[in-house]
């Protein structure tokens, strides 16, 4: 994976820094290739396949056990300052060596993630939960992680470029993922995350592709979010085949200005219910309140970093305090009864008085030859 050197350097210095402030001697990170940002963060590995422990002492040196063969060459070619050990079995070999650790103050993240075999040890171990811990410097960025992200939004303002280029009637969705893929891999993006959604009112949200074709008069809908130097930033924007009709120009208005009045609330010191509550004020206030439930819609954004949909999740119930240096997406995607599902979002981040947008895609309904 190609990453700028210097942001782990910065992130374990970091986190050396923190634990020794919050007198962790030790923490055992887990990782999957799903769940893979807490580890890493901690050792600057992407882990694809099987799974992962790693043992970071307070000095910073990181012991990364792996139960998949094919990892292990891997590892050693991205990641040449790690100790790599192959366990195939990998639980019981992590517990033999924690043994030696008792008598120290160990912290696990993320816990709901830890084998059951160590977490049924956490008292003997003296292991406490510590993913509030990590997510902490999770989410709040460091200058060379916000560096990246403004990278990486750079080219999803690019791809989105390309997208929509590539829609047009008679093609295939996964023929614009297809293309949207290919730039990417050319300019830089390891990995993109995308789903996308084609059609009118039926179309409850989106997915990955599954072979529908566009024609005149649907909605595509679409999240790009690709990766730069282990870094996610993501757009969201909706364009019609064809000319819009008035009921899109006036659902995607409503779309507008509830993005932008979540936006307009992001600052150092609020919470994540602070922006879902203002994106939703503005669908309540047009009767349409219904459509930010959990019944059509999942967040109104989002963190974003080494993880794709990471903390806070942007949404009434969830009082995270939102800091400077912090990196969202505000997306107010949800379903519309007249002219179906539609997305529009921005990624930020997060400044003392307001914030920075780093999309620069314009936020307008696009819409395409038919």
């Amino acid at each position: 994976m190609s990453r700028e050197p210097s942001i782990y350097q910065d992130r374990k210095r970091r986190l050396v820094a923190a634990m020794a402030d919050a007198g962790i001697d030790m923490l055992l990170v887990y990782g999957n290739a799903w769940q893979g940002d807490y580890l890493r963060y901690t050792t600057d590995y992407a882990i694809l396949e099987g799974q992962a422990l790693a043992l970071v002492r307070a000095d910073g040196h990181v012991t990364l056990y792996l139960d998949s063969p094919l990892e292990i060459d891997r590892v050693a070619l991205e990641c040449p300052g790690l100790e790599v050990v192959h366990a195939p079995s990998l639980i019981a070999e992590v517990d033999t060596a924690l043994d030696r650790f008792r008598n120290q103050r160990i912290g696990a993240a993320p816990a709901r993630l830890l084998p059951r075999r160590l977490a049924e040890r956490a008292k003997d171990l003296n292991l406490g939960d510590q993913t509030g811990f990590l997510d902490r410097l999770l989410m709040r960025k460091l200058d060379s992680e916000i560096a990246a992200m403004r990278r990486a939004a750079k080219l999803a303002d690019e791809g989105y470029s390309v997208f929509r280029q590539a829609a047009r009637v008679g093609r295939a969705d996964y023929e614009l993922i297809a293309e949207i893929e290919a730039f990417f891999r050319a300019n830089g993006a390891d990995h993109n995350f995308q789903i996308i959604g084609v059609g009118g009112p039926e179309v409850r949200g989106m997915a990955p592709p599954g072979g529908k074709k566009l024609k005149r008069g649907d909605l595509v809908t679409t999240e790009l979010t690709p990766r730069v130097d282990g870094y996610y930033a993501q757009i969201c924007r909706t364009l019609v085949v064809g000319e819009p009709n008035a009921a899109q120009m006036k659902a995607h208005a409503l779309w507008r200005q509830s993005m932008e009045a979540g936006i307009a609330v992001v600052r150092d010191g609020v919470t994540a219910a602070d922006i879902a509550r203002a994106e939703n004020d503005v669908f309540r206030a047009q009767g349409l309140g219904e459509y930010t439930t959990s019944e059509y819609t999942r967040v109104r954004g989002h963190g974003l970093g080494l993880f794709v949909d990471t903390k806070p999740h942007i949404l009434e119930d969830v009082k995270t305090r939102i800091d400077e240096g912090m990196t969202l997406i505000v997306h107010p995607n949800t379903y519309h009864p007249v002219v179906g599902y539609m997305v529009l979002g921005d990624a930020v981040v997060v400044t003392g008085d307001g914030c920075e947008v780093l999309t620069a895609t314009p936020r307008e309904l696009f819409s395409v030859p038919a």
